[in-house]
């Protein structure tokens, strides 16, 4: 008898714990102030931002969509070489794909925050959609810590960030041997040369971190267009391009207009290396790489390609060169 009451207080248990999974959920409130529910983990996601966070917690086969973007993704066509093959492209976050998109029956859509338009389209075919737009360093940990909730996979995005913070921690020490009379004007810019990265957003905050001045700081916005008298004006010692930039550096130093400033007297103009994103566990390595840019005399000892190597190795699994090797 006592068995027969052991057995069934075990069946009860069983389907209790069972019923306590079936039934988990998380709620978030997303970049325009929805709050969301989600039922967890999520086996059926279509992601328009952030892909470098699939191979991060190995979730290729949860992903039933992806934005058009992540074809050009080196870090992805290196750990996910059938890419295009196996996984749709969904369109992009402003010109979605409905009919691809609604025929994966995704559990839940992640995309930009920016076109809240094609958010409430979304929703009004009755998807449940998750809109981000991290405008932090904190922020950007909040929406990957969100990926790791989502998909249950909370320890391998932790031990994501905690690689991040090793580099980060490297670069904090070093800066703080920094002089405030040797700090350096720093200037991040776009697509346009004088399209500049302001006060607001992960750029200027990699800007404090590595021990920049921002000239454009004062300018209480993500980016603004500004004059070439500005920045002249401004004379940064350093100047910064977004990775996918039509220019080149050369472009930046042979340009007349450009001749007057610091940066280009001095050959210190630097174009992002193409793999690396500011929307992935990669802004560690842009970082360092923009601190050792920036600073060269306090980072003469580090050893960027082995730290990035190490660090491809323990985040996507994969070794640095087979990224490298795609953007070469």
């Amino acid at each position: 008898m006592n068995r027969i009451f052991r057995l069934t207080g075990c069946i009860l248990m069983f389907l209790m714990v069972a019923a306590t999974l079936e039934a988990a959920t998380i709620t978030y409130t997303d970049k325009m102030g929805r709050v969301v529910t989600v039922p967890v983990p999520v086996n059926r996601a279509v992601i328009f931002h952030f892909p470098d966070l699939i191979p991060v917690l190995g979730i290729w086969d949860k992903i039933v969509g992806i934005g058009r973007w992540a074809y050009d993704n080196d870090l992805i066509k290196a750990t996910k070489p059938d890419i295009e093959r196996a996984i749709p492209s969904t369109g992009s976050s402003n010109n979605v794909n409905m009919e691809v998109l609604l025929k994966q029956k995704p559990d839940i859509v992640i995309t930009w925050s920016n076109y809240p338009e094609a958010v409430r389209f979304m929703e009004e075919k009755g998807l449940k959609v998750i809109a981000i737009s991290p405008d932090s360093l904190p922020e950007l940990y909040e929406v990957m810590r969100l990926y790791g909730r989502l998909f249950s996979k909370e320890g391998q995005m932790e031990h994501a960030i905690s690689e991040m913070e090793k580099i980060l921690n490297l670069i904090k020490e070093r800066v703080l041997k920094i002089p405030v009379s040797k700090k350096k004007k720093v200037l991040y810019i776009y697509n346009k040369p004088t399209l500049v990265a302001c006060a607001v957003g992960v750029t200027n905050d990699i800007f404090k971190l590595v021990g920049g001045i921002n000239p454009a700081s004062s300018i209480p916005q993500k980016h603004a267009d500004v004059s070439m008298e500005k920045i002249i004006a401004w004379n940064p010692d350093v100047i910064f391009i977004t990775d996918i930039a039509k220019y080149t550096a050369e472009d930046i130093m042979n340009n007349p207009q450009w001749k007057f400033i610091k940066a280009i007297k001095e050959g210190r103009v630097y174009k992002v290396p193409k793999s690396w994103s500011t929307w992935s566990p990669t802004i560690a390595l842009i970082s360092l790489w923009m601190a050792m840019k920036t600073y060269p005399e306090y980072f003469h000892d580090v050893n960027l390609e082995k730290i990035s190597d190490n660090f491809y190795r323990k985040v996507f699994g994969i070794p640095y060169s087979k990224v490298k090797r795609i953007e070469d």
